[in-house]
């Protein structure tokens, strides 16, 4: 196999480079539909959409289990 030249070798970096960005792409969709489809499940009409957003928001900025240690203690409030 003849040795690439500078040029084809860069060309083929690129090339894999475009991939692995098109894969990371890909299971990224498939996490989110997955994650939406845990929240499909969750009775979210309770929450404006202004609330569900903020709260997952906070969520995703602080981590999950610093969202979780914080909430669990709140009580329960069943109507």
């Amino acid at each position: 196999m003849p040795k690439l030249t500078e040029r084809d070798r860069l060309a083929e970096l690129e090339a894999r480079q475009r991939k692995a960005a098109d894969d990371v792409e890909k299971a990224r969709r498939a996490l989110r539909g997955k994650y939406a489809d845990v929240i499909r499940e969750l009775p979210v009409e309770k929450l404006t959409e202004r609330e569900l957003r903020d709260v997952v928001m906070q969520a995703i900025r602080v981590g999950g289990a610093a969202a979780t240690t914080a909430l669990k203690p709140l009580p329960d409030l069943k109507p």
